[in-house]
C-alpha cells in the first residue's frame, strides 16, 4: 500500500516512537523510508556583539547528523531501505511544518509519520505544533505517534 514513506525526527522521545513505527510501517509494506530532520532557525538577533549565530546553526546540524545517523543504523539492521536528509527552514516565511511538506511532495511520500507531545489547551493555543500546522496542509496520509503520558511506566 506505502511505498515512500517519510518520517520527521528531531531526537526526543516522541520522535524515537515515530521512528519505531515508521520501521514498523516500512517493513509491514516493503516501502522506502526517509528520515528528516529539520534545522530551525529561528530569528536570530545579528545586530548583539560578540553574537555568532552559526555556533548554534552548526550544533543544530550536528544533532541532525547525529540523529539521522541513528535513525539509518535502525533501518540497516531491519534491512529498510531509504535515505535521511537534513533540511533547513529559511529565514523568510518558512517554518518546520512546511518544510516537512516540501520534502515529502518532493519524495512523493504516500505517507508521513510524526510524533505529537500532545500539547493541550493554552500552552498549544501559544506554542502551536508542527504536527497539527502539517495535518492541515499534507497532501498525502498522516499517522500521529502520541508521546508517553507522564504517568505512564516506560519500558
Amino acid at each position: 500500500m506505502y511505498k515512500h514513506i517519510l518520517v520527521a525526527i528531531d531526537g526526543s522521545e516522541t520522535s524515537e516512537l515515530a521512528l519505531e513505527t515508521a520501521l514498523q510501517a516500512a517493513e509491514d509494506n516493503n516501502a522506502e523510508l526517509h528520515p528528516l530532520y529539520v534545522v530551525d532557525n529561528p530569528a536570530m538577533s545579528y545586530d548583539v556583539p560578540g553574537y555568532d549565530p552559526s555556533v548554534l546553526r552548526n550544533a543544530m546540524l550536528e544533532e541532525g547528523k547525529r540523529v539521522t545517523d541513528e535513525a539509518l543504523a535502525k533501518m540497516h539492521l531491519r534491512n529498510v531501505s531509504g535515505a535521511a536528509q537534513i533540511d533547513e527552514v529559511d529565514l523568510t516565511f518558512d517554518s518546520i511544518a512546511k518544510r516537512i511538506l516540501i520534502a515529502a511532495d518532493a519524495m512523493k511520500a504516500d505517507l508521513v509519520v510524526m510524533g505529537t507531545h500532545g500539547r493541550r489547551g493554552f500552552q498549544r493555543l501559544v506554542l502551536g505544533s508542527v504536527a497539527e500546522r502539517f495535518v492541515r496542509m499534507a497532501h498525502c496520509p498522516v499517522l500521529l505517534v502520541p508521546g508517553r503520558a507522564d504517568d505512564e511506566p516506560h519500558a
